[in-house]
């Protein structure tokens, strides 16, 4: 998917070039170099538009602080009470991005991110908060070792992973 979008932006960034490329010379030529700046160019706007994404997604789950109950194993939207999975779901379902409900559902879409050091902002993260091992909640990594997520204690809030609870909790992530 991430492939297919880059070639598209690639034709749209050669497209662009080569129109301006008449506009001002009145004559259509292709010159290497030009091409393979297009194609630098392409991989920036890319990583931009991902990063771009990710802070809509976070923006979006933040402006739910203090608003979502928690309850658990359900997903009513219009109500605003939802378990993690729900509420992550519907975060993501906003940035037209479709996920599963359910936080072991949720493991198994995207790619799998290992480690705490390799997360990136907009990845879900999985925990597991009953029976070590079983993931059992889920939230979505904000950056700089912070994660926000609906929980039952407290609602939606941003916690640190690297300290106190959520410390040694952290099982997998995942890369949408």
């Amino acid at each position: 998917m991430q492939a297919m979008k880059k070639n598209r932006l690639s034709k749209s960034l050669v497209g662009i070039s080569l129109s301006l490329s008449l506009l001002t010379s009145g004559t259509m030529f292709l010159n290497p170099p030009a091409a393979q700046a297009a194609t630098v160019d392409t991989t920036a706007a890319a990583n931009a538009i991902s990063s771009s994404k990710a802070d809509s997604i976070i923006r979006t789950a933040q402006s739910y602080i203090g608003k979502v109950r928690y309850g658990f194993g359900v997903r009513d939207t219009k109500r605003l009470i939802l378990d993690c999975s729900a509420f992550t779901q519907m975060v993501f379902s906003q940035n037209g991005i479709t996920i599963p409900w359910g936080s072991s559902a949720q493991t198994q879409v995207g790619t799998v991110v290992k480690s705490k050091s390799s997360l990136q902002k907009g990845d879900l993260v999985m925990f597991s908060v009953s029976k070590p091992g079983k993931i059992n909640h889920v939230g979505i990594y904000i950056g700089n070792g912070k994660f926000i997520s609906n929980t039952t204690s407290s609602g939606v809030v941003i916690r640190d992973m690297n300290t106190g609870y959520w410390k040694d909790r952290f099982i997998t992530g995942r890369r949408l």
